[in-house]
C-alpha cells in the first residue's frame, strides 16, 4: 500500500485520532500495525496481538470504535513501559470483512507469519468459530471479547478461548426474563420471530424460544423468518409480518442488518402494527439512531457505560474516551468489552508474571479480574465470563447528548443466573486432544 493509500485507510478507520501518536506499518488492504511512538527499538520483547475485527460487512459499524480504540487502551498500557512494565503492546490488525474463511486465514497468517502472542476480536460468532480451529491448533490465546455464540465456549470448546461478553444464551435469557413478564401483563399469545441466518442469529433465537416456552408457555411462535447477511431491502419480510399481525416480534439481528431493519421498520409503521422487545440496542444505535428511536422500545445491551458509572474503571475508561475522541463521544457496549479484555490481559500477565500463553492459561482460568462492569470471574468449566445482559426502554437522559435506558425500569440480569447449567454444559462441551 503506498503512503497516500495508508493515509486513506487510517482517516477511513481512525477517524480524527492523531496519526501522529503511533507509528503505522502498512502490509496490505485491510492491515496495519500500530505502535506507540515512545516505544523504543531497545524495548524488551513485545507482546503482539492480532487484532481481527471488520472494516467491512455487515460488523462494520459495530468494530469501529474498537478498531480505533484499542491503540489508545494500549498506548496508556505502553506508558509505564507495557506489560509487566517490559513488554510493549503492538497491535497488527486484520480486517475479516465479517466473513467466517478471511478470518481463519487471516489468524493464520498473524501466527504464523506476524508472530502474534494473542488474537482479538471477532465480532461474528461465525468467524471466532472458524478462529477457534487455528488457535487450537498453534496454540495461541484467543480473547473473544464481542462474539457470543454459546457454541464458542461449548460446543467449539478449547482452552485457549475465553469469552468476556455474554453469550447468546445469556442474552436470550435476559431477554426472556424481560419478555415473559410482557406476556403476561399484556395477555400475548402469538409471536414472530426474525433473523440473520447464521451461528448468532440462529442461536440467539433458539435459546429465546426454548427459554420462553419455559417462562410463558402461553405465547406461540407462529413464523420465523431469516435473511442472509448484509440483506439492505427487508420490504418482503416487513410485510409479511405485517400481515400476520403477531402480539411481538422478537429479532434476532446485529450490526448494519440491524440498523437498516429498524429504520424501515419505522418508516413501514411495524413497530406501530406489533411490540418490537429484546432487539439489540446498544450505544452504538442509541448514539446514530438518537433521532428516530421510539421512546419507551424495549432494547437489549451487552455492555453500556451507563450501567456501570459507578466502577471505577468505567470512570477511567469513559474519561479516556471522551478526552481523545470528544467530550460527547462516549465509548459503545463493544468498545467496553475490548477495555475489558485489554485490561484482563494486562492483569492476567501481573499475575502470572509472565508473558507464556500457558503460563497465562493458569492464571486465566477460573480467575477474577476487574473490569468496567465491577469484578468478574469466569466459569471454569466453560472459559465464559460472568457477566450481565441489560433489558431497558429507551429514554432520554438529561445527562447525555442521545437517549439511554430508562435506570427505573432497567434489568440487569446476571450470566449466572440464565447460563446452561454444568449437568447440560457437560453433555455438549467438545473435549480436544
Amino acid at each position: 500500500m503506498s503512503n497516500k493509500g495508508a493515509d486513506r485507510k487510517w482517516m477511513k478507520i481512525y477517524g480524527t485520532m492523531d496519526r501522529r501518536d503511533f507509528v503505522i506499518s502498512s502490509l496490505a488492504a485491510g492491515a496495519m500495525t500500530l505502535t506507540p511512538r515512545w516505544v523504543s527499538a531497545q524495548a524488551s520483547t513485545p507482546y503482539r496481538i492480532g487484532l481481527l475485527l471488520p472494516s467491512t460487512g455487515t460488523g462494520a459499524n459495530y468494530m469501529a470504535e474498537c478498531i480505533r480504540g484499542m491503540p489508545v487502551l494500549a498506548a496508556e498500557i505502553n506508558s509505564r513501559g507495557g506489560l509487566l512494565g517490559k513488554h510493549p503492546i503492538e497491535i497488527i490488525y486484520r480486517d475479516t470483512q465479517t466473513k467466517p474463511d478471511v478470518g481463519a486465514r487471516e489468524a493464520r497468517e498473524l501466527i504464523l507469519n506476524e508472530k502474534v502472542n494473542a488474537i482479538f476480536g471477532t465480532y461474528s460468532s461465525a468467524a471466532a468459530l472458524a478462529v477457534q480451529e487455528i488457535i487450537h491448533e498453534l496454540k495461541t490465546l484467543h480473547f473473544a471479547a464481542t462474539s457470543n455464540s454459546t457454541n464458542i465456549t461449548t460446543e467449539n470448546h478449547t482452552p485457549y478461548t475465553y469469552q468476556w461478553c455474554p453469550d447468546s444464551d445469556m442474552q436470550s435469557g435476559a431477554v426472556v426474563v424481560a419478555v415473559a413478564k410482557l406476556v403476561k401483563g399484556r395477555k400475548w399469545t402469538k409471536f414472530d420471530s426474525i433473523g440473520q441466518d447464521y451461528e448468532w442469529g440462529r442461536t440467539t433465537h433458539k435459546g429465546f424460544v426454548e427459554r420462553l416456552a419455559e417462562k410463558a408457555s402461553e405465547a406461540k411462535e407462529n413464523k420465523q423468518l431469516w435473511f442472509k447477511l448484509g440483506e439492505t431491502d427487508f420490504t418482503s419480510y416487513i410485510s409479511a409480518l405485517m400481515a400476520d399481525k403477531p402480539d411481538f416480534i422478537f429479532p434476532a439481528i446485529a450490526g448494519k442488518d440491524n440498523e437498516t431493519f429498524m429504520q424501515q421498520a419505522q418508516a413501514a409503521g411495524l413497530l406501530k402494527v406489533a411490540a418490537y422487545p429484546g432487539g439489540l440496542i446498544t450505544v452504538t444505535e442509541l448514539r446514530q439512531q438518537r433521532k428516530s428511536l421510539p421512546r419507551g422500545l424495549i432494547g437489549l445491551a451487552r455492555c453500556p457505560f451507563f450501567a456501570h458509572m459507578d466502577q471505577p474503571l468505567m470512570q477511567k475508561y469513559v474519561k479516556m474516551h471522551r478526552d481523545k475522541f470528544g467530550p460527547d463521544f462516549y465509548p459503545d457496549d463493544w468498545a467496553c468489552m475490548h477495555y475489558d479484555a485489554l485490561t484482563g490481559l494486562d492483569q492476567a500477565v501481573t499475575r502470572a508474571k509472565s508473558i507464556d500463553t500457558e503460563a497465562l492459561l493458569k492464571v486465566l482460568k477460573g480467575g477474577t479480574f476487574d473490569t468496567c462492569r465491577g469484578p468478574r470471574k469466569f466459569r471454569e468449566l466453560t472459559n465464559q465470563l460472568d457477566v450481565p445482559s441489560y433489558v431497558g426502554e429507551v429514554w432520554d437522559s438529561p445527562d447525555y447528548p442521545f437517549p439511554i435506558y430508562d435506570p427505573k425500569t432497567m434489568i440487569v440480569v446476571e450470566g449466572h443466573d440464565v447460563w446452561r447449567d454444568d449437568e447440560t454444559v457437560k453433555k455438549v462441551l467438545k473435549q480436544r486432544a
